[in-house]
């Protein structure tokens, strides 16, 4: 296990990416396997979203949201403008997304992504082209946008570009972790 220890200061880019008309492709086939499903959550509870963020997120740095008050993300998933989705398969998360609706004639997808175990399963496409397509659905949608940065999964932004989003504009950051980040699990 290669562990960056809690305190090391990281320097990262943002890439943010939009997508200006509905793709050509339709809704995707659900991949072969075990039965997948794709729950949208009514009113989840900020518990519940950040069990997620965790899950999909503890390898690539997402430490964001734990800095947010628990009223705050709770106020956030309440907004009828906001949607959860979770990839259920076998009977526990497997990955999932959120559409932030709030402003006119955009819909960010805000988070998506997969656990560690269901990386490399053809469940990413799926559930990418699902989350665009579903956003285009949005009534008043004239844009998707979305941001990865290079420490998310190394493939991020080549899936996002490969799926139809436009790279817009890049910005370098800072942050120094405040827990461990297992650098073994995040594929090459």
């Amino acid at each position: 296990m290669t562990l960056q220890p809690a305190g090391t200061e990281l320097t990262y880019t943002v890439t943010y990416l939009e997508m200006r008309s509905r793709p050509g492709w339709g809704y995707p086939h659900t991949p072969s396997g075990p039965p997948a499903t794709l729950l949208m959550a009514e009113t989840p509870p900020y518990w519940y979203f950040l069990s997620l963020y965790d899950a999909v997120g503890r390898d690539y740095a997402w430490e964001d949201a734990h800095q947010q008050e628990p009223d705050e993300l709770q106020d956030w998933l309440d907004d009828p403008a906001v949607t959860l989705h979770t990839l259920m398969c076998k009977g526990w998360p497997h990955g999932f997304f959120i559409h932030d609706a709030r402003t006119e004639g955009t819909v960010d997808l805000s988070y998506f992504g997969l656990v560690p175990e269901a990386v490399g399963r053809g469940l990413g496409t799926f559930l990418l082209r699902t989350a665009i397509q579903m956003a285009w659905d949005i009534p008043g949608t004239e844009q998707l946008t979305v941001d990865t940065c290079t420490l998310d999964h190394p493939r991020a932004l080549q899936t996002y570009q490969k799926n139809g989003f436009t790279p817009v504009r890049r910005e370098d950051h800072t942050r120094t972790l405040r827990r461990p980040r297992d650098l073994s699990r995040i594929p090459d």
